[in-house]
């Protein structure tokens, strides 16, 4: 599904930084894939270049066996709109739209049919537990609630791989929770990728594989066996054997 060979970044500047070295990684379809590692480590340079807000300057990136670097920009737009779902920290939501506005934005642009949008709308929303709020505006509802938007937002189109970055981040205990037990729903009904950024292990924990990136570098990966807390604890042991401030992992949620 998700192809990566020997991607490499640098930034040009006065002085050379380099953000990420030689990055082999495959993800499966319908895999759930989680990145950690400590501040500055490249995780979010990775997203970033396989959703192609940037470009590596060495390697390819492969999605369904289509390397959207190579796309002309119009293409390029329809390929990130009808492949590709994002997730953020912030939501990226717009405050001036109601929330049904905000979750068929993507077949907005695409030029869809008012009602085939509002058909569509109203069966995520349903799913996804928010079709109460559907007309209220962004600024009216809570974090979680905004995160359930969100995820609307990204899983309209049906996208094949779906990336989130620190989707807990902003969320109390039980937000996360909820949050995080709503994609894995998407990611095993669905059969959608999903490779989500974190600092927090217990949201890492529900994926089904855990990749550590330091200093730009594959560091090690491990694997989900039957438990979820003992795969909680082995996350746990790699992150202390890795080091790093404790900042740079959020405290610890059960």
């Amino acid at each position: 599904m998700l192809q990566l060979k020997k991607v490499s970044k640098i930034y040009e500047g006065k002085v050379a930084y380099r953000a990420l070295t030689d990055i082999d990684l495959d993800v499966e379809s319908g895999e759930f894939v989680a990145i950690m590692g400590p501040s500055g480590s490249g995780k979010t340079t990775l997203l970033n270049i396989i959703s192609t807000i940037d470009s590596p300057t060495t390697g390819e990136v492969k999605i369904d066996e289509k390397n959207p670097h190579q796309l002309k920009k119009n293409e390029l737009a329809k390929f990130r709109r009808n492949e590709l779902g994002f997730i953020f920290q912030d939501f990226n939501l717009l405050h001036t739209l109601t929330v049904e506005e905000n979750i068929v934005l993507p077949m907005t642009l695409d030029g869809k049919r008012v009602k085939e949008m509002k058909k569509k709308a109203a069966e995520i929303a349903m799913t996804l537990g928010i079709s109460p709020i559907l007309s209220k505006r962004t600024f009216e509802i809570s974090g979680g609630q905004a995160q359930r938007v969100a995820i609307a937002r990204a899983m309209i189109h049906q996208p094949k791989l779906l990336l989130a970055d620190e989707p807990t981040g902003n969320l109390d205990s039980k937000s996360s929770k909820d949050v995080m037990e709503m994609l894995v729903n998407i990611n095993k009904q669905e059969k959608t990728s999903l490779l989500m950024v974190t600092h927090d292990p217990q949201a890492a924990s529900y994926s089904d594989r855990v990749i550590f990136i330091r200093d730009g570098k594959l560091h090690s990966e491990i694997y989900c066996g039957e438990s979820r807390q003992a795969f909680f604890q082995k996350i746990m042991d790699m992150l202390s054997l890795m080091g790093g401030d404790s900042s740079d992992y959020s405290s610890i949620r059960v």
